[in-house]
């Protein structure tokens, strides 16, 4: 167990295999960290006593690349990767990326679109009745039909389309488990059909207690009405305390039928998870190739927690991860800790303590371990449920066990700090030691945007809490005597933004003096709310019609505006103030965001201060915010 898992027979042998229950084949390099679900997954399996090859990365254009181990006893295991293959592959202007931080070197074209489907698709041309499950959050955000954005249409479950006989959806460390002891015992694929955490292909409706019959794929393929309401019936079903079984009709196909979420992980379970024997790199294999960079940036970074209850609608994490948080102890984490300062590699830097939200330590409230989480109310918006826990104690003694050991110099918070669970905090005492502490010049906070229409489809707080978290920041920065700056991040293009509310937060940022070298679009991904509006036109909650900027010329003035200081902009930001009545924002006055044209000559002419250090004539530079986000960065 100490070793990689066997990639060929070679290695197979040396095992003393004559072969293995599982092949789990990964649209990623092969990487044995806890950080990629394929390796925890597999480590799962190996600790159960299953025999685990490896297949990472095949040439789908050949059947022998998936023929490595020959036939699995039990089964093939099928994961595109740690990431959406199309999220991998595409820009949001559906242009292909340059670089793949899943691959050796970072090289692209090592994996298909839709790896789910066509590795699935060729293991089945070659072993007709071999048993394959799909997992991922590929799989587990297109278990039912879905709105992809690259093709601009409704597709059908992944499990139609790859021929797979399940889907284990979530982080599903419980149902692989439970869906290896039953092929082990000798039921077949077929029946296996009661397992929490799976979704599975049925004729009929027989095989599963009291469902949801959600409207049929052809129903909601062809009305976006349609599609919203069913959407929202598979939003309000996510949690693993209410949820019922849904059931998609697909006529004479029969059915694709979504059994409740698996139960979150206790505290023990995740640490006897984290505690597996991984080897914390890539393999060996990768070496003359560059390695796989997308290690590197959690090589020495410490997952404390999983879930979130922050209900942000562009993130697919309800249907993912869940909205109840799991955490490890103090000891599981400060033992992976103690074993990190032993590497050769390490300089004394951990890089981030944290998961989807850093600062999330407990469920949000105490009936969600036995309760479950409200169907029809987020915990954090519009503004805190009053049965919030807030409460930072435990995060901040674990940072400081962690201070305290032999050989780390500082410890950063990189994966997010939710400011509205900050300032709803009674306790100073986490701001303090997060200024002090754990920040190297730039804290990285996410308000989004500035347009209270906007964070309200967004699922932000109100512009006013940000500004009371910067004010409380500025307060702690000045106790400690630091110049540390806050940096924001801010989304264009959300369904529900429309050109007024982009000029309103181009004024935001004029006013701050601070210029973003990128612009996040807001990018449809499958499963998440905000996606169903901006295939809609509803906001799937309450039947509510919500403007939707589709246009990519509309989306280009709402990404030029926030940048409206480059030359190049100007047209589109030109056009986008006259479309919004603004052009009192064209000319020469300190609130102008553009000169007018003189002599066909564009003016638009002015200095600030840049990371290089040139002089600034427009705006002022706070403590609240860092005037560029072309900046230092952070040291690791």
């Amino acid at each position: 167990m100490q070793d990689f898992l066997p990639i060929n027979k070679k290695d197979m042998k040396k095992r003393g295999w004559d072969c293995v229950d599982f092949v789990y084949v990964i649209g990623d390099a092969y990487i044995d960290h806890p950080s990629f679900g394929s390796a925890i997954i597999s480590r799962l399996l190996e600790s159960r006593g299953y025999r685990v090859g490896i297949i990472a990365q095949p040439d789908w254009r050949k059947k022998e690349s998936i023929q490595v181990f020959g036939e699995p006893r039990l089964g093939f295991l099928v994961t595109a990767g740690n990431m959406d293959s199309m999220v991998n592959h595409y820009t949001v202007s559906r242009k292909h990326r340059q670089k793949d931080a899943y691959s050796p070197g970072g090289q692209m074209g090592l994996r298909p679109d839709m790896p789910t489907v066509v590795y699935s698709n060729l293991i089945r041309q070659t072993y007709k009745h071999t048993p394959i499950i799909l997992g991922g959050i590929e799989a587990s955000l297109r278990r039912l039909a879905h709105y992809d954005y690259w093709s601009n249409r409704v597709r059908r479950s992944v499990l139609m389309d790859s021929g797979a006989d399940l889907i284990s959806y979530g982080m599903g460390e419980h149902s692989i488990i439970q869906i290896a002891e039953a092929l082990q015992s000798g039921i077949p694929v077929e029946e296996i059909t009661y397992i929490p955490g799976t979704v599975f292909k049925s004729k009929e409706l027989s095989r599963v207690y009291d469902p949801i019959v959600l409207p049929s794929f052809e129903a909601v393929a062809a009305d976006k009405k349609t599609y919203a309401e069913s959407f929202n019936i598979q939003y309000r079903n996510t949690d693993p305390f209410t949820a019922h079984p849904l059931a998609e009709d697909y006529g004479n196909r029969g059915y694709v039928i979504q059994n409740p979420p698996a139960l979150p992980l206790t505290q023990q379970e995740m640490d006897d998870v984290y505690d597996l024997p991984y080897r914390e790199a890539w393999h060996p294999v990768y070496d003359s190739m560059g390695g796989i960079p997308a290690l590197e940036e959690i090589k020495f970074s410490l997952t404390s927690n999983r879930g979130c209850f922050g209900g942000c609608n562009f993130c697919a994490l309800t249907f993912h991860q869940g909205r109840i948080l799991q955490t490890r102890s103090h000891e599981s984490i400060l033992k992976e800790a103690r074993k990190m300062t032993q590497n050769p590699d390490f300089k004394g830097y951990i890089h981030d303590v944290g998961g989807p939200t850093a600062d999330f330590r407990q469920p949000s409230c105490q009936k969600q371990l036995t309760k479950g989480v409200c169907q029809n109310r987020q915990c954090l918006f519009p503004e805190p449920c009053k049965n919030l826990r807030v409460d930072h104690s435990d995060y901040v003694s674990l940072l400081r066990k962690l201070r305290e050991i032999p050989g780390v110099k500082k410890i950063f918070i990189r994966s997010g700090v939710r400011f509205d669970y900050v300032v709803a905090d009674k306790s100073p005492v986490f701001l303090k030691e997060l200024v002090k502490h754990h920040i190297s010049g730039q804290l990285r906070v996410a308000p989004e945007h500035v347009s209270n229409q906007v964070l309200h489809y967004m699922g932000k707080p109100n512009h006013q809490v940000y500004e009371a978290f910067l004010k409380a920041y500025d307060k702690e920065n000045q106790a400690t005597g630091k110049k540390q700056y806050a940096v924001p991040y801010f989304m264009s293009s959300h369904p529900g933004c429309t050109l007024k509310d982009a000029v309103k937060l181009a004024e935001y940022v004029r006013d701050l003096g601070f210029t973003p070298e990128q612009v996040q679009d807001f990018y449809p991904t499958p499963s998440t709310l905000s996606t169903c509006m901006y295939y809609t036109g509803i906001d799937p909650r309450d039947g509510t019609p919500v403007y939707v900027p589709r246009d990519p010329h509309e989306k280009a003035i709402q990404r030029a505006l926030m940048q409206y200081k480059n030359p190049s902009n100007r047209k589109l930001v030109l056009e986008g103030l006259k479309k919004a009545g603004r052009m009192d924002l064209v000319g020469f006055g300190p609130k102008c965001l553009i000169r007018p044209e003189r002599d066909g000559k564009d003016n638009n002419q002015r200095t600030e201060r840049t990371s290089s250090g040139h002089k600034a004539s427009s705006g002022k530079r706070t403590g609240r915010t860092i005037r560029n986000t072309h900046k230092k960065k952070t040291r690791k």
